[in-house]
């Protein structure tokens, strides 16, 4: 009998505590093999904020620490700087990095801090209740927008890799999904292209990962996925956004 399929020893045998449907446990396997394939485990120390990606450290049999809420490219700032040669990478949502940790973000990505920040895209608030975040769409119904969101009065939605790849510091950054094996397969890719970033040591690098959240949503698994390609992809355009090139 052959084995086609391992568990990455990168990930711990804890069981899944994720709602049913959920696809962090898919961004966390490519995270995982990246860097079980990359060799570079013990060198990596992951950073995780307050929301559905503060279990993330239940997960990666890694250095992981825990920071406040959209604290995580601050925290990873400080760990860098202090292990340069290490592998820095936040774990983060949507209501965490483009809301209260906005300024963190942005300012990490200016000043081309030499870390990598995954960005899980979900349009919702999710650990705390299912409320509006800043990548609501319009006219989306959440607990905080019970008739949708209203642009005129809850603003638009903030596009978060098209906003960081007008920064200089941001070496790369790309918009991709995990809604289908192709797409998955190019998620991977992208994880590791924003590691070999860091480890050619080019500045900020950022992957933007369009998940579902059928809780919050309201949604089977299945009708969370189309939602996802109906309704996110023409608001979140797949594709790279800033690369600044070179052999990494």
């Amino acid at each position: 009998m052959s084995i086609v399929f391992q568990k990455t020893p990168v990930l711990t045998d804890t069981h899944f505590s994720y709602c049913p449907g959920c696809t962090h446990g898919i961004i966390h396997r490519l995270v995982a093999e990246v860097i079980q394939e990359m060799d570079i485990a013990n060198s990596t120390i992951g950073v995780a904020p307050v929301g559905c990606a503060v279990l993330a450290y239940t997960f990666f049999n890694l250095d992981m620490i825990q920071s406040p809420h959209g604290r995580a490219p601050a925290v990873a700032t400080g760990i860098k700087r202090a292990l340069p040669d290490g592998f820095v990478f936040t774990y983060q949502g949507d209501g965490d990095l483009a809301a209260i940790g906005t300024a963190e973000t942005v300012h990490a990505a200016a000043r081309g801090e030499n870390i990598t920040v995954i960005f899980v895209n979900n349009a919702i608030y999710g650990m705390t209740g299912g409320q509006m975040a800043p990548t609501t769409l319009p006219g989306q119904v959440t607990q905080t927008t019970p008739y949708g969101r209203n642009p005129s009065s809850a603003g638009y939605p903030v596009m978060v890799s098209e906003m960081l790849s007008t920064l200089e510091g941001t070496a790369y950054c790309e918009r991709v999904s995990v809604d289908c094996v192709k797409n998955i397969r190019k998620a991977k890719e992208s994880i590791r292209k924003a590691f070999e970033t860091q480890k050619a040591k080019k500045g900020f690098s950022l992957v933007e990962i369009l998940s579902t959240c059928p809780t919050n949503w309201g949604l089977s698994p299945t009708e969370s996925l189309d939602w996802l390609r109906e309704n996110m992809m023409p608001q979140y355009p797949l594709g790279v956004f800033k690369d600044k090139g070179g052999e990494v």
